[in-house]
C-alpha cells in the first residue's frame, strides 16, 4: 500500500492557500454539527519520525473550540499500562459523543515498535492486528467516525530534517533514537508499515497516505480528507450495521427453565466447607499476585438472588490490597456518552489483581434491550462484541468466570416481601425491582439467548443455583478455586 502510492501532483501555492482556507472554514462549520448531533470523532496521526505529526495536529486544532477536543501524545506504554491489556490505554482514550479526540500516534506505533525492536513473534503481531481491527470495527459501528492518516516522506527527506534538527541545541530534543534508527533502516521499517497499513486498511476505517513533504501542503490534505469523512458520517447516522456471524467457539448450555433449584447445604457442612475453600482462595490468591495472573469474575442474576452475599464470600477470603468490587449502575452522563464498553475497559485489573463486577456489560442485552435504551441493531450486535472483548481478555492472559445466580419466581417474591417488611433491609428494595419482576418471562427469554450465545469455551457461564443461598456460595467458591488452580498449575 505505502510502496504503491504514488500521491497525487502538489498544487500550486495558490491553489494550496485557497484549498487550506476552505477546509479550516468547513471545520470551524462542522464542529457545531459534530456537537449537535453527538458524533464522537477519534483521528489517528501516524507516520515517519520528524514527518510533522504533532505540527498537523496543532494545526488542525486551531479551528475547534478548545471545549470540543482532547489531544494526547502516546508514548512507550508505563509499567502501569503495561500491566493491562495492550488495547486498554487506547480503549479508553475513545472520545465521548459529539466531541474529538487526537492521538499522536497510537496502536499503529506501538505494534511496529514491538516488531521492529522487542522481539515480537509473528504469531503476537498477528494476534495483535486483529485486535485493532476488532477494535476499529467496533467504534465505527457504534457510531464512531474513525480517521486515519499516515505521514509520509522519502529517506532523504527524513535525513535532512533530523540533520537540520540537530544543528541547534533548541531543537535537538525534538530527535529521538528512534528516529535516526529509522532513517538508517528505512528500508526494513517501509516493509513493516506497508504490511501493517495493507492488513489494517478496512472499509469502515481505511487509512489515508498523506504526502508531507510539505507542513502547509500536508494540513491541507489531512484537513479536505477529515471534513469529508465527517459530512459523510454525518450523513450516516441513522444507518444500522450489518450483523456479523460469531466466530468463536461456545459451550452447550441449558435453558433456564431445566435448572434444577434443589441443591441445599446443612448449616453445619456449609461453616466448616466455607472456612476451608476460603483458606485455600486465599493461598492461591497469593500466587496469582505471584505469577501476575489476571482475574475477572463477573455476576449477573435476578434481582435478590443473593449476588451480594455470594461476592462477599469471595472477598472475604482475599487480601483487600489485591481486589476491587464494581458495583455497576445505571451509566453516567460520561458514560453513557462512550461506547458502551468503555466504562468497563477503564475498571479491568492488573496483573496479579482481582475485579469483581456486581452486573456487568451484559446489561446491553438484558435491561437496555428490554427497556429501549438501545436499539434493536445494537443489542443484536452486542452479543458478538461482547464475545470479542472477552477474548480480548483471554488473550491477554485473565481468568474470567461468569456466574449467573438463578431463582424462582416465588423465591423472588418472597425475598422482596421479606425486605419490604423489614426496616433495616428495605434499602434493598426499590420500584424498579417491582417492574422488573412483572417482566420476568421477557427476562428469562433474553438472558437465555444471551447465555447461549456468549458462553464461549474461554469464558464459559457458571449457573449458581440460589435458593439455598449458602450452596450457592459454596458452588460459586469451588469454581473459583478450580478455575485458578487450573492457570496456575
Amino acid at each position: 500500500m505505502l510502496k504503491e502510492w504514488n500521491g497525487t501532483e502538489k498544487p500550486q501555492e495558490e491553489e494550496i492557500s485557497a484549498r487550506l482556507t476552505a477546509a479550516r472554514n468547513r471545520l470551524m462549520q462542522q464542529q457545531m454539527q459534530v456537537k449537535e448531533q453527538k458524533l464522537p470523532v477519534l483521528v489517528l496521526v501516524e507516520g515517519w519520525g520528524t514527518a510533522g505529526k504533532g505540527f498537523v495536529i496543532g494545526q488542525i486544532i486551531r479551528n475547534i473550540d478548545p471545549r470540543f477536543f482532547k489531544v494526547a501524545s502516546m508514548e512507550e506504554p508505563t509499567v502501569e499500562e503495561q500491566r493491562k491489556p495492550f488495547l486498554c490505554r487506547h480503549f479508553t482514550r475513545i472520545p465521548e459523543a459529539g466531541k474529538f479526540q487526537f492521538l499522536d500516534s497510537g496502536w499503529m506505533d506501538e505494534v511496529i515498535k514491538g516488531k521492529l525492536y522487542d522481539g515480537m513473534t509473528d504469531a503476537e503481531y498477528a494476534m495483535r492486528v486483529e485486535s485493532i481491527k476488532r477494535f476499529e470495527r467496533q467504534l465505527t459501528d457504534n457510531g464512531y467516525l474513525v480517521m486515519k492518516f499516515f505521514l509520509h516522506i522519502s529517506r532523504k527527506e527524513q535525513k535532512k530534517r533530523i540533520e537540520s534538527l540537530l544543528e541547534s541545541k533548541d531543537t535537538r530534543w525534538r530527535v529521538g533514537k528512534h528516529d535516526q534508527w529509522q532513517n538508517t533502516h528505512y528500508g526494513k521499517c517501509e516493509d513493516a508499515f506497508d504490511s501493517y497499513l495493507k492488513e489494517t486498511n478496512m472499509p469502515s476505517a481505511p487509512w489515508y497516505i498523506i504526502d508531507a513533504r510539505s507542513r502547509k501542503w500536508a494540513e491541507t490534505q489531512v484537513l479536505e480528507m477529515l471534513t469529508q469523512g465527517i459530512e459523510i458520517a454525518l450523513g450516516n447516522r441513522a444507518m444500522a450495521v450489518p450483523l456479523l456471524q460469531n466466530v468463536f467457539p461456545l459451550t452447550q448450555m441449558p435453558q433456564l427453565s431445566q435448572i434444577a433449584l434443589d441443591g441445599t447445604i446443612e448449616a453445619e457442612e456449609y461453616k466448616a466447607e466455607l472456612k476451608h475453600l476460603q483458606q485455600r482462595l486465599g493461598e492461591l490468591h497469593n500466587r496469582l499476585y505471584r505469577k501476575k495472573v489476571p482475574v475477572v469474575i463477573a455476576y449477573e442474576g435476578w434481582d435478590a438472588a443473593g449476588k451480594g452475599g455470594n461476592i462477599r464470600r469471595i472477598t472475604g477470603a482475599l487480601d483487600p490490597r489485591g481486589y476491587e468490587v464494581h458495583p455497576i449502575a445505571s451509566p453516567e452522563p460520561h458514560e453513557k456518552s462512550r461506547h458502551y464498553l468503555w466504562r468497563f475497559w477503564t475498571r479491568l485489573p492488573k496483573t496479579g489483581h482481582i475485579a469483581i463486577f456486581d452486573r456487568t456489560w451484559y446489561g446491553r442485552v438484558m435491561v437496555e434491550r428490554l427497556e429501549g435504551f438501545c436499539s434493536e441493531n445494537d443489542w443484536m450486535r452486542a452479543y458478538n462484541e461482547i464475545n470479542e472483548f472477552e477474548k480480548e481478555l483471554h488473550d491477554w492472559g485473565a481468568v474470567i468466570i461468569k456466574f449467573w445466580v438463578q431463582i424462582d419466581k416465588d423465591t423472588q417474591l418472597a425475598r422482596f416481601n421479606d425486605r419490604q417488611n423489614t426496616p433495616e433491609k428495605q434499602w434493598k428494595i426499590t420500584d424498579e425491582d417491582w417492574r422488573n419482576r412483572e417482566k420476568w418471562d421477557q427476562y428469562e427469554t433474553a438472558v437465555n439467548e444471551m447465555i447461549a450465545k456468549t458462553s464461549t469455551v474461554y469464558a464459559p457461564w457458571h449457573i449458581l443455583e440460589s435458593v439455598d443461598k449458602r450452596y450457592a456460595r459454596i458452588k460459586a467458591l469451588k469454581i473459583v478455586i478450580g478455575e485458578l488452580e487450573k492457570i496456575l498449575d
